[in-house]
């Protein structure tokens, strides 16, 4: 493999990030905002835990790229997002396909507990000292393997994901709720 490859990928998937980040915001706003809240919920409800299994499928192909392809072996807590991150294609791909609710109730939950995870890596990715030499010393959770743009780390990837399957879920949650007000 070219040494330059890695670099591409997280350039590439950073790209991605940024889109989805912009796309987590105005889902956000969109959802706080009484007054577009009903259009939103009329417009993407419905699809939103088809995208949010589409947003998982690309984590997990990014991540086992990073880790089988590039050979970048995860950190203790990436497993633990890992954990959390590939049952949610199977579990969103189900609900979408059959258009479950509590399948979505699943996903929010492992959604939910993947971004706490994510937000503590993240932390102690940016400030070693908040580690406290827990972590595993041959490949430590603050090790950077890449930052894409500049910026997008794996974990910063990550927690954008597990965001926006949290929105697109809730989404089709509240469309089907009647949530709209």
């Amino acid at each position: 493999m070219n040494p330059e490859t890695p670099a591409r990928v997280a350039d590439l998937l950073g790209t991605l990030a940024i889109a989805g980040a912009i796309a987590a915001a105005v889902l956000l706003v969109g959802l706080l905002a009484p007054s577009v809240r009903a259009r939103l919920l009329a417009v993407l409800g419905g699809s939103g835990t088809a995208l949010a299994a589409g947003v998982a499928a690309i984590a997990m192909a990014g991540s086992l790229w990073f880790s089988e392809a590039a050979g970048f072996p995860p950190c203790e807590l990436c497993w633990y997002q890992r954990i959390a991150m590939y049952p949610l294609v199977v579990v969103l791909g189900i609900a979408a396909w059959r258009g479950e609710g509590s399948s979505r109730t699943i996903a929010l939950v492992l959604a939910g507990v993947g971004l706490v995870v994510n937000v503590w890596h993240t932390m102690i990715e940016t400030d070693p000292s908040l580690a406290g030499g827990t972590c595993d010393p041959d490949n430590p959770c603050t090790l950077r393997w890449v930052e894409g743009l500049g910026f997008w780390t794996i974990p910063r990837l990550a927690g954008v994901c597990f965001v926006l399957i949290l929105l697109l879920t809730a989404i089709d949650h509240l469309a089907e709720s009647g949530a709209d007000t």
